[in-house]
């Protein structure tokens, strides 16, 4: 049976348990919260007084801060691009309504939850009044527009180490950026995204837990899939990102430097991560594995040294670059 076929049976194998995996790290809608929970109230008479509080608090922020989470809300409204490419993976079928197979089920509720934090985060933007809500929302259609190539084809086991370390990733982005809104006493964006972190941090667990169900039923390949991966490196969702009338994937590396800067996501972590999902996944005990993924296991073992020595001598720059997104009058 080829690789591509084996692919099939185990995702077809799996299937079984996702039903369980929905239950365990997705939340029923009447349950979750919702962006007006952290929102002003429109329909109270506070609700002026707390959109002032807000353009108050919003002063304090510095510069490289409004950057980060300028470009964190941009990555999360792409949320359209996301949903259509994991609908595409093999193995996921959508054609067949609420009775199609419960992977596409699983797609479906996973991005209504993610589907929230782009809404709440762009809603504060525009309460904030500390950025051009147009550029932000011509960043975004072109985000959409441009699409993204993460080297996964429609590969299922190389999606889900994508969405595995993905997820892990934007909790560190979401969860540095809440304790700094807290250093600067803004509770309620802090509240904010500390909520948005949490839903990322089930859904690393989630996309993780699949991967774990792949190595025990398919080793070698998933093994092979892993390794691949980390050759072709994780790239970020938000990697096309460009301003108006500029070209694809300007805006990126000034954009990843402001939340190096701040240390809202470095290099450090990129390499925690890895270190992360190869104890999660038992990768040096597994056990049975041919000789190719022998040898694919033996790269990913080394490779967080390897990758610790070249990052000790990247150097990021602390010159601020600014964007169309934040107001100049907030460069600090």
């Amino acid at each position: 049976m080829s690789a591509f076929n084996v692919r099939l049976e185990v995702m077809k194998q799996l299937e079984e348990k996702v039903d369980g995996l929905i239950q365990e790290y997705l939340i029923p809608v009447e349950k979750i919260w919702q962006p007006t929970d952290y929102l002003p109230n429109s329909e109270s008479d506070s609700f002026f007084d707390e959109i002032k509080e807000i353009r108050e608090l919003a002063k304090e922020l510095p510069y490289d801060f409004w950057v980060v989470l300028v470009g964190d809300t941009i990555t999360e409204e792409a949320l359209p691009t996301y949903e259509s490419w994991l609908m595409d993976v093999e193995g996921i079928n959508q054609h067949d309504g609420n009775a199609g197979n419960p992977w596409a089920k699983w797609v479906r509720q996973w991005t209504g939850e993610e589907n929230r934090h782009g809404d709440v985060l762009n809603k504060y933007l525009y309460l904030s009044g500390r950025v051009d809500m147009r550029q932000v929302e011509i960043t975004t259609q072109h985000l959409i527009n441009d699409g993204f190539s993460i080297e996964t084809d429609r590969d299922p086991y190389k999606n889900f180490v994508y969405t595995s370390f993905q997820e892990l990733a934007t909790y560190i982005s979401h969860n540095r950026v809440a304790k700094i809104a807290k250093q600067y006493a803004n509770k309620s964006l802090a509240r904010m995204c500390k909520i948005i972190s949490g839903d990322e941090m089930r859904h690393h667990r989630a996309y993780s837990t699949f991967v774990k169900e792949i190595f025990a039923v398919d080793p070698s390949q998933m093994m092979i899939a892993f390794k691949e991966m980390m050759v072709s490196k994780i790239v970020m969702p938000a990697h096309f990102l460009r301003e108006s009338g500029k070209g694809i994937g300007t805006a990126f590396e000034d954009f990843s430097n402001c939340a190096q800067r701040i240390g809202v996501y470095t290099g450090q972590d990129y390499i925690d991560i890895m270190r992360n999902l190869i104890k999660q996944w038992d990768i040096e005990k597994l056990n049975g594995l041919t000789p190719e993924a022998e040898k694919a296991r033996d790269y990913l073992m080394k490779l967080p040294d390897r990758m610790q020595r070249i990052n000790q001598r990247i150097r990021i720059p602390q010159e601020q670059t600014t964007f169309a997104w934040v107001k100049p009058a907030l460069v600090k």
